[in-house]
C-alpha cells in the first residue's frame, strides 16, 4: 500500500469514528443524557482532530512540492472529513435544542 493511501485510511478511519461519536451524542441527548451527549462530542473532536492531521500531511506534501495523487479514495476521505465536520454542528445544535426543551419541562 502506498504511503498516502494509508494516510487516506487513516483518515477515513478517524473521522468515521467521530461521525459516529456525534450521531450517538445526538440519541443521548435525545435521552435526557446531556453530559453524555457533551462528553461524546468531546471524544469525537479528539478523534476527527486526528483525520484532520493526516489530511493536512497530504496538504502539507502537496504544499512543498511533492505530488499528491487524487484519487477516488482521496475524495471519499474528503468527503467523510467535511460530513464529519457537519455532523458535529448538527449534534451540538440538538443538543441545544433537547435541553432547551427539557428545561422547559422541568
Amino acid at each position: 500500500m502506498e504511503q498516502n493511501e494509508y494516510v487516506v485510511f487513516q483518515i477515513i478511519s478517524a473521522v468515521g469514528s467521530a461521525r459516529s461519536s456525534y450521531i450517538e451524542a445526538i440519541q443521548e441527548a435525545k435521552k435526557g443524557n446531556f453530559e453524555q451527549a457533551r462528553q461524546l462530542i468531546k471524544e469525537g473532536a479528539e478523534t476527527f482532530i486526528q483525520g484532520h492531521r493526516a489530511h493536512a500531511e497530504l496538504i502539507s506534501k502537496e504544499a512543498s512540492g511533492e505530488k499528491v495523487e487524487v484519487s477516488l479514495l482521496l475524495a471519499h476521505g474528503e468527503d467523510q472529513l467535511m460530513s464529519a465536520e457537519g455532523f458535529k454542528i448538527i449534534a451540538e445544535e440538538f443538543i441545544s435544542v433537547y435541553e432547551t426543551f427539557s428545561d422547559k419541562r422541568d
